[in-house]
């Protein structure tokens, strides 16, 4: 397609005053929902990420269409992030569409806040409850509950069983037959890609992590990472660390399953 006449590239100006902050918080908060990780957003929320401006970029000169301006890009993320996740693609932008009209009405900062974090708690929870659909039996789903709800505390099989009023060796066994994997390896997984998920999008160091996920120490997270993931957590930082955009990069827990009970 030919250019107009009349068209001229635009001059970009780097403005001294105006720095861009790192964008990992951000893709830790859009993986956190699409891994149905509700307290993390709701923490999220509470503190008011998403009103914080310092450092967001700024798209225009009224502070109210600037927000707007970040809601739009926020809904659009959230909705590829959960189609990675194995949302229907139809819901997912049904559910950015819907949100956005909501916004537009909006007159004033705190509605727009109010909009979005609304809109990020409507996705983490049908993405929550998309992972549970895994689960056939009452206690199973809601054993996967309660393992993403304690996804940062040390989680044994004695205490789901306790959680969901079965006993161990029950839940054992039904968990084994509907989900493919053992109590154990599932709780290994989840506690792994949260891990991947800090590494990735955060400065914490080793140490913090193995400490947020209840590993009894930094070597005993070490060596489980190795076991699950082929390679040290700083090579995979090192690999992966803010390689943001590429969201195909590894895929998340629940389209994993997917494809594998499609097979």
């Amino acid at each position: 397609m030919d250019r107009p006449q009349n068209w001229q590239p635009i001059e970009v100006r780097v403005r001294e005053t105006v720095s861009h902050r790192e964008p990992g918080e951000e893709f830790l908060f859009y993986r956190s929902v699409a891994a149905g990780l509700i307290d993390a957003v709701q923490e999220n929320c509470s503190r008011g990420a998403f009103e914080n401006m310092e450092g967001a970029g700024q798209l225009s000169s009224d502070p109210i269409t600037n927000l707007k301006y970040h809601f739009v890009v926020t809904a659009a993320m959230l909705a590829r992030f959960c189609m990675e996740g194995g949302m229907a693609m139809e819901e997912a932008f049904s559910l950015s569409d819907e949100y956005i009209r909501r916004m537009d009405c909006c007159s004033n900062l705190a509605e727009i806040v109010y909009i979005h974090d609304q809109m990020a708690l409507d996705y983490v929870c049908r993405m929550r409850r998309l992972k549970k659909n895994i689960a056939s039996s009452k206690q199973v789903a809601e054993a996967i509950d309660y393992i993403y709800v304690h996804i940062m505390d040390r989680i044994t099989v004695n205490d789901l069983a306790e959680a969901v009023c079965v006993s161990p060796t029950h839940l054992s066994r039904i968990f084994k037959q509907e989900t493919g994997i053992s109590v154990s390896e599932y709780i290994r997984q989840r506690k792994i890609d949260m891990a991947k998920n800090l590494l990735r999008f955060s400065s914490y160091d080793f140490a913090d992590i193995a400490a947020m996920l209840a590993y009894s120490s930094q070597s005993h997270f070490i060596q489980h990472f190795r076991s699950q993931v082929g390679m040290t957590p700083k090579a995979y930082r090192d690999t992966n660390y803010m390689n943001n955009w590429n969201v195909n990069r590894e895929p998340f827990p629940a389209a994993e399953q997917a494809a594998t009970s499609s097979e």
